[in-house]
């Protein structure tokens, strides 16, 4: 489940980081109980482990007349990025919003929070969403809100790429867990470095291209809805003959069982 209140396959609680994969893997398609379709990168079928600290990962799509009512969170971090349309936000906090094309909002859940997700203007909207895991010592702490707008979000031109960063250098949006969140947007080639120690995942939004993870020769075709994990420290090569948007998300790990009950992270 990511922004409502379904279930994830009740045998994918712990964290498996020892699994390295090193080729994309599509993403599955998950039906909420709202009637809200998600494509899932992770946990699925074809890869069934959390990504320690990141617990899932979804590309979100919510019809005019859907959405996710108020539910309750608990025991992890919630960063959502719209890519089309806007959704409107409210929270127990007597926080309300509306995150538009290219903005983001970030939730601390912590001890308890409550929050809905409409599409707004009686339009369609599409977005992604993570969810990052608390430390166990921060699993009470007071929930929190903000959001960041577009131009809010520092954007660089760099060789073959246009590079805006969602959280990290620049960001006015800050999680607990210390991580990196770029939106991408590739013309020609690109490379991407995971930091020692820390876990990653690149993920195609749109477009197609091709990944190359390390100092491998062959590139393997990665399309709109694939997801590529790292959890090994790597440079990830990205090329296009077209254009290729991705997102690129790594972080921390906190060393910990990841266990999800529905909406909450113990």
């Amino acid at each position: 489940m990511l922004i409502g209140c379904g279930r994830l396959r009740s045998d994918v609680t712990e964290n498996e980081s020892s699994a390295t994969r090193t080729a994309p893997l599509p993403g599955q398609t998950v039906r909420h109980g709202t009637g809200v379709n998600s494509n899932r990168a992770f946990p699925t079928e074809a890869h069934p482990q959390h990504l320690d600290p990141f617990v899932l990962f979804e590309r979100f799509y919510i019809e005019p007349d859907q959405g996710f009512p108020m539910h309750p969170h608990r025991g992890f971090e919630i960063v959502s990025y719209m890519i089309e349309g806007g959704m409107d936000h409210e929270d127990s906090l007597g926080v309300t919003n509306t995150a538009r094309e290219n903005e983001a909002m970030h939730i601390t859940t912590g001890g308890g929070i409550r929050h809905s997700e409409f599409p707004a203007d009686g339009a369609g909207c599409n977005g992604l969403q993570l969810w990052v895991n608390l430390p166990r010592e921060d699993k009470e702490m007071d929930p929190d809100y903000s959001d960041a707008a577009a131009d809010d979000l520092p954007t660089e031109a760099v060789d073959g790429a246009t590079v805006t960063t969602v959280v990290g250098d620049g960001s006015p949006l800050s999680t607990h867990t210390p991580l990196e969140y770029l939106d991408v947007e590739v013309t020609d080639s690109w490379r991407w470095s995971v930091p020692d120690g820390w876990t990653g995942f690149l993920y195609a939004v749109d477009g197609a291209g091709t990944v190359e993870v390390g100092e491998t020769s062959d590139g393997d075709a990665f399309t709109e809805g694939d997801v590529l994990p790292v959890t090994e420290t790597e440079t990830v090569g990205v090329a296009t003959e077209d254009s290729l948007r991705a997102v690129a998300v790594s972080g921390r790990p906190h060393g910990e069982p990841i266990d999800q009950r529905g909406p909450f992270v113990r």
